[in-house]
């Protein structure tokens, strides 16, 4: 009996020893910080510590050889540190940070750039006034450019005496530097909430960039829910102006860091959409977050998509009113 359980932990171990394994196979590819070191150390690495395995004697010191292997790289990649002193790309070189004054909100380094091209643009930041007793809604971008499976969530929030404020949680791509799904997954990328005019978040994915749809949704948010949610962005990024945190492709992408960063007590139940985030927008519905008018899920998302009309309003100065008439909720 006990050889048999012997045999069946070992059984169990190997997998999970080989699954860290990749880990730090993955750990050395994406985040040694010389490149040109990455690919060999991601060749060597593994290759060493499978030799090392087959020449030691006993199957639990071999299993102890790979998690030894494993726990050298989670040490190092744990001293990693994210930093807000880097070669940025222009769309995310600043961090935007808030002073609040009261009811007087000051909100600092607001992107409105000024678009010829996706690539080709004059960069202009901005500093912007709002009062939280004009907040009077909360609005929904959802942004899709390949699966229908994965999305970018932008939210939006209405003032009675001022055009809207964006905010979209992104991943702060340094230059030369591009997405990585897998490299999401390690400390690649630092985060950052991106506060801008509509006319910039909004219509850059609308009319510079090939192949994205985003739709609109008005959502059920009080204007007290949504001055509470609002601080809950200005908490957040003002603590990244000064403490910068890596993005996470689970734990802290631009849907996740939604429900984060909420006070536990109020974080809405866990759903697997808000990581499989494509269909965010129909769990959204089904929980009574978005103002339907008595439409099915599909007739309301069907009446969403904004691209026409943001492709028509272009840079006109009335470009949020534009592209929210005749929809549902406004």
């Amino acid at each position: 009996m006990k050889k048999v359980l012997n045999v069946l932990l070992l059984i169990l171990a190997w997998p999970v020893v080989l699954l860290c394994l990749l880990w730090a196979i993955g750990a050395l590819y994406f985040d040694l910080p010389w490149a040109t070191l990455r690919t060999p150390a991601a060749i060597l690495y593994p290759l060493a510590a499978i030799v090392i395995a087959w020449r030691t004697r006993g199957a639990w010191r071999k299993v102890g050889v790979i998690f030894a292997a494993f726990a050298i790289v989670t040490a190092w990649w744990l001293t990693l540190q994210p930093s807000n002193d880097r070669d940025w790309q222009p769309e995310v070189d600043r961090t935007a940070w808030a002073e609040i004054d009261g009811d007087v909100v000051t909100i600092h380094n607001v992107r409105n750039f000024d678009y010829r091209t996706a690539t080709d643009f004059t960069p202009r930041w901005e500093t912007r006034t709002v009062r939280l007793s004009q907040l009077t809604e909360g609005d929904l971008y959802i942004n899709f450019w390949g699966s229908e499976l994965m999305a970018h969530p932008i939210a939006s929030f209405q003032f009675a005496d001022g055009p809207p404020i964006a905010i979209s949680i992104e991943i702060r791509r340094e230059v030369g530097e591009g997405f990585s799904a897998l490299g999401g997954l390690y400390r690649q990328f630092e985060l950052v909430y991106v506060v801008g005019d509509e006319k910039d978040l909004v219509r850059v994915r609308t009319n510079f960039r090939p192949g994205e749809d985003v739709y609109l949704y008005r959502t059920t948010l009080t204007p007290d829910e949504a001055r509470e949610r609002f601080l809950e962005y200005i908490t957040v990024l003002n603590s990244l102006h000064q403490r910068p945190r890596w993005y996470n492709a689970v734990f802290a992408n631009c849907t996740t860091a939604i429900r984060s960063q909420r006070e536990r007590a109020l974080r809405s139940v866990w759903d697997w959409r808000m990581l499989i985030n494509g269909k965010g927008d129909q769990m959204l519905f089904e929980r009574g977050a978005l103002v339907s008018d008595g439409l099915t899920f599909e007739e309301l998302r069907a009446q969403a998509l904004i691209n026409k009309a943001a492709q028509e309003a272009n840079d006109s100065p009335s470009f949020s009113q534009d592209i929210r008439k005749g929809r549902v909720g406004f």
